[in-house]
């Protein structure tokens, strides 16, 4: 791997826990703005949600379907995720780990729906035959 290929990937990585931290700030927001009742939240709910929006199309290649959806929710699932090992480091160590290895799974089936030729990674889809009465 040549050092213009790594720089690509820890660039992307970097900007997918960016888009991650967006998410869990349109969160928080949209659970302020419940709990507050104060609507002057919106705009910048909106700003963010924008924001998270044209981050995340730099990073997804494919947007058939609904892998955009499954694509930010992965993302989403992942920084719960860890934020959940984080509560459980200095009570449970044996579950935070656990939490962080379910994270990286999570994060890893993101990264497989972004590649580029999936064919040898998702199956498609078998027609079901149609049972004859």
């Amino acid at each position: 791997m040549n050092d213009q290929h790594k720089a690509d990937l820890t660039c992307r990585e970097d900007l997918a826990i960016a888009v991650m931290n967006l998410i869990s700030t349109e969160e928080h927001l949209s659970f302020t703005i419940m709990k507050t009742g104060k609507k002057e939240y919106m705009p910048v709910l909106d700003a963010v949600r924008k924001l998270r929006i044209n981050l995340l199309k730099m990073l997804i290649i494919n947007n058939e379907g609904e892998l955009w959806c499954i694509s930010k929710h992965l993302l989403a699932a992942t920084m719960r995720q860890m934020e959940v090992a984080t509560k459980y480091i200095t009570t449970d160590a044996r579950k935070a780990q656990d939490m962080l290895d379910s994270a990286l799974s999570t994060y890893g089936l993101f990264w497989l729906m972004q590649q580029e030729d999936k064919k040898n990674d998702l199956k498609k889809p078998q027609k079901k035959k149609r049972m004859e009465k």
